[in-house]
């Protein structure tokens, strides 16, 4: 599931975690009764007990007053209210608690319709392109490179979710109108519709590969983040190793075994130097891809 990043963290995350409620709704489903009637069952208890005792009551002004005709018939009806009250069952309170969060997840989805994508309303190749959207953004904001600030980790936390959700908005209602044409085609068709029908095809193939640039386009920055996150990592490595080098050389010394080791040590720091500019060089070239995805702010 993809959802707007315009939508509140709360909403978003309602929805997110309820994916199973809001395919029911794309089929029909809505909670039975809807709310006024939760607050309707929640209420007839206590009012129904507050009848009881006001019938009780009546009942005895009447029996008191000797209006024993009256004082029958208010008496038996106190009593089919506190049989009824006692014989009631108590809605149970985890089935209560589940209705409350579906009746939650059911107006959330309206309040926020079109503005998250299921996985089931993505055709078989929309759903590989969203593999790939998901498996490119995931890398990015993953990397150690992003976590420790040398990208540009603000554009990213909001560039990425909304590249992330243009893709999925494009590809639902390309997956939608695909499906509708090829239920068309599958029919059987004239000349002159199929006149029609080319174009539009055409059109859909068009918008598609538009949207495969820009899923190559987040595949083309989360490679140069790789590369940047290889050499941060070797970098990391041949610092680690430099700093031993003194007790190498003490140990090589000592034991008379310098020999042709010595030069091959030194060479470590050039080592480090090459991953540091190879570093600059992923860095700069994930920066320069990441340009064209979303405008100067």
């Amino acid at each position: 599931m993809v959802v707007d990043p315009a939508v509140p963290g709360e909403s978003a995350d309602l929805l997110r975690g309820n994916p199973r409620l809001l395919t029911l709704m794309r089929e029909g489903w809505a909670p039975e009764g809807g709310r006024r009637s939760t607050l309707l069952s929640a209420a007839a208890r206590p009012v129904a007990t507050v009848l009881a005792v006001a019938a009780v009551a009546a009942g005895l002004d009447l029996f008191l007053s000797e209006r024993y005709t009256a004082f029958a018939v208010v008496m038996s009806s106190a009593a089919l209210l506190i049989v009824g009250v006692l014989l009631k069952p108590r809605p149970d309170a985890r089935a209560e608690r589940r209705r409350a969060e579906e009746l939650q997840v059911y107006d959330t989805a309206r309040r926020h319709e079109e503005r998250y994508v299921l996985r089931d309303r993505l055709d078989g190749p929309a759903r590989a392109l969203m593999d790939r959207t998901h498996a490119a953004v995931a890398a990015v904001m993953g990397s150690r490179v992003n976590a420790e600030g040398l990208l540009d980790g603000v554009r990213n936390a909001v560039m990425l979710p909304e590249q992330e959700w243009q893709i999925a908005r494009l590809l639902a209602k390309l997956s939608e109108l695909r499906a509708e044409h090829e239920d068309v085609l599958a029919e059987g068709v004239t000349p002159e519709v199929a006149a029609v029908a080319e174009p539009l095809g055409r059109a859909l193939a068009g918008s598609e590969a538009a949207v495969v640039a820009r899923v190559e386009a987040l595949e083309r920055y989360a490679g140069h983040v790789a590369d940047a996150e290889r050499a941060h990592r070797a970098r990391g490595q041949i610092e680690r190793l430099g700093a031993t080098l003194p007790r190498y050389e003490e140990l090589l010394a000592e034991s008379g075994a310098a020999g042709p080791a010595v030069p091959e040590l030194g060479r470590l720091a050039e080592d480090a130097g090459r991953l540091e500019q190879a570093l600059r060089d992923s860095v700069r070239a994930a920066r320069e891809t990441l340009r064209p995805l979303t405008p100067d702010p």
